[in-house]
């Protein structure tokens, strides 16, 4: 890179609209004006001397050279990056914006210590939390409107990486008085006969139940389905009837009016993972909030 007549903002510049696929997002996101963008994009081009971008009305794609030339100038700028913040009071002054498509359960009792730590470090840095259901989050990430996600699906989809976090049970909530709140493990058998509560067909966590479910005699049929797990949670709370969610869907202990009974035979898990764009590379912002996220579930342990 010493050798061309650039510098790191050209390179910045030239990352920004290869990652955005669109010249006024990559300005707004590095605070330039559209003519002063294309400007440090023309003079890397001719620093190279090979086009990066092939530009229509519609949209900028990236020539070949120019989707290898991304990743190496983005691993190049993160590596920069990742140096100076090797100093605490260097990192206090890092700014920037990350965007994390995250289903509700995570929002509410995985995310807040990692937030909490990393506004610690990186106090200039904007977090925007997109609590969304599954699905709605995922194709955030995919449609670009999110650096990256924290979902339970989208292990299959191939233009999607998956990196677990964490394997969490699904339990059964009852209500304190519930007959079956005193029982230190419950089959599915065992829900029979009483009023009990599922989250809709058009919920990700129930197509995660179907699945692992398909062919299992004795199922409990529900008298009531509603589309949220949080909801389903609430009328449980209310004393309405029982229900099988998520752990994370419960709060961790102390609840006065929550039970969660292990649930065997079978038993069910799911699995919440970071979800990204194949192929994509975060920015430095979006890699440290990555990273601490990834660290978190590494410490957390779910499993009863």
């Amino acid at each position: 890179m010493a050798s061309i007549n650039t510098d790191l903002s050209d390179l910045r510049a030239f990352v920004a609209v290869a990652e955005r696929g669109n010249f006024s997002a990559a300005a707004l996101e590095i605070h330039l004006s559209q003519p002063a963008l294309s400007r440090r994009i023309a003079k890397l081009e001719g620093a190279l001397g090979v086009r990066l971008l092939e530009r229509t009305t519609r949209r900028v794609d990236l020539t070949a050279f120019g989707r290898n030339f991304a990743r190496r100038a983005r691993e190049l700028i993160n590596e920069f990056d990742a140096s100076l913040l090797g100093a605490s009071e260097l990192s206090a002054r890092v700014a920037g914006e990350v965007t994390v498509a995250c289903v509700p359960s995570a929002v509410t009792h995985f995310l807040p210590e990692v937030l909490r730590d990393f506004h610690a470090r990186f106090p200039r840095i904007l977090i925007r939390v997109v609590d969304q259901g599954a699905s709605d989050g995922l194709s955030s990430v995919i449609r670009r409107e999110a650096d990256f996600g924290l979902n339970y699906i989208g292990a299959q989809e191939p233009e999607v990486e998956f990196r677990p976090v964490l394997t969490e049970p699904f339990v059964v909530a009852c209500h304190h008085a519930h007959p079956l709140a005193s029982r230190s493990e419950l089959r599915w058998a065992d829900l029979a006969g009483h009023d009990y509560i599922s989250v809709a067909r058009a919920s990700g966590n129930r197509f995660v139940l179907d699945l692992a479910l398909a062919g299992v005699p004795e199922l409990p049929r529900p008298f009531c389905e509603v589309r949220h797990i949080m909801s389903v949670v609430s009328l449980v709370e209310a004393g309405v009837g029982i229900a099988v969610v998520p752990r994370l869907a419960l709060p961790r202990q102390g609840h006065p009016l929550l039970t969660a009974v292990t649930l065997v035979d079978p038993a069910v898990t799911r699995t919440i993972g970071l979800v990204s764009r194949r192929g994509q590379l975060l920015s430095t912002a979006a890699h440290q909030f990555y990273n601490a996220i990834l660290a978190r579930g590494e410490d957390a342990s779910l499993t009863g």
